[in-house]
């Protein structure tokens, strides 16, 4: 199930969205590195970290999937906003420094097709931070919030898939500790919870955060052959028995020398 353009402008309004907002950004300003004179591309649903984290950006652009829908961003100025396939983007090779996935990979058709393209954009040095639903955690299993849609990730999982696309994994943080109540009793005491789940319990987070640079070289291995092609001479037709080859060539020799003394 994708999440809806509108229903996550929506979720992001409320009292819950907001709470929810902050907790992922300070999980990803513990991993954030300024990058000078950065080409920044959000892709998914990344409007509320972009006006944080994109100030000091050369230039900033949100990518919207096709399922998802898309709004205009920014409110004033030039459009920074584009409606795209997230396994075909509308950039040429090594251009980007740095991406960001939010309500995105989990949702894709195929992730791995959808990071070797992120891989085709980013320049030789650049890096993707990824957002992704845990599967351990309370959130994935609520469908009133966006984090309960989609494909939920685990540690494991998520590494594998990025080593597969060329990634190599360097910095992780996690976020929403909290559980996904829109009770204004449980609201209240957000902050606590949060502090009390990153020393209690830091593997059900709501959601797993991963910074992870490109790969440029990578050995291919060598697959040992099953079995070896056996090469059939043209001028014997295949299954036919020795006393017919024979025949054969017993034939051809007259005729060659009946040819020549013509």
């Amino acid at each position: 199930m994708h999440s809806d353009i509108v229903d996550l402008r929506s979720f992001y309004s409320t009292t819950l969205g907001r709470f929810a907002e902050r907790s992922i950004t300070m999980a990803l300003s513990s991993i954030w590195a300024t990058v000078p004179n950065e080409r920044l591309v959000g892709l998914g649903y990344t409007l509320p970290w972009l006006e944080r984290f994109g100030t000091d950006a050369e230039r900033v652009f949100a990518f919207m999937p096709a399922t998802q829908g898309a709004v205009v961003w920014p409110a004033t100025g030039p459009t920074a906003t584009a409606l795209v396939f997230d396994e075909e983007l509308p950039l040429v090779d090594s251009c980007i420094d740095r991406m960001l996935l939010v309500h995105s990979l989990e949702h894709v058709e195929n992730p791995r097709e959808t990071l070797n393209e992120i891989w085709r954009v980013l320049s030789p040095a650049g890096r993707v931070v990824i957002v992704v639903p845990n599967r351990r955690g309370v959130w994935a299993r609520f469908e009133h919030t966006p984090f309960g849609n989609g494909r939920p990730f685990s540690r494991g999982q998520l590494t594998e898939l990025l080593r597969e696309a060329n990634f190599t994994p360097a910095a992780w943080s996690d976020a929403l500790f909290f559980p996904p109540s829109r009770r204004r009793f449980m609201m209240r005491f957000h902050n606590v919870l949060e502090r009390a789940g990153r020393r209690l319990w830091p593997i059900f987070s709501g959601v797993i955060v991963v910074e992870a640079q490109k790969r440029l070289y990578q050995g291919v291995p060598v697959a040992q052959r099953a079995s070896r092609r056996v090469f059939v001479p043209v001028l014997s037709p295949h299954g036919a028995t020795r006393l017919g080859r024979r025949n054969e060539a017993g034939d051809a020799k007259p005729s060659v020398a009946r040819v020549t003394a013509s």
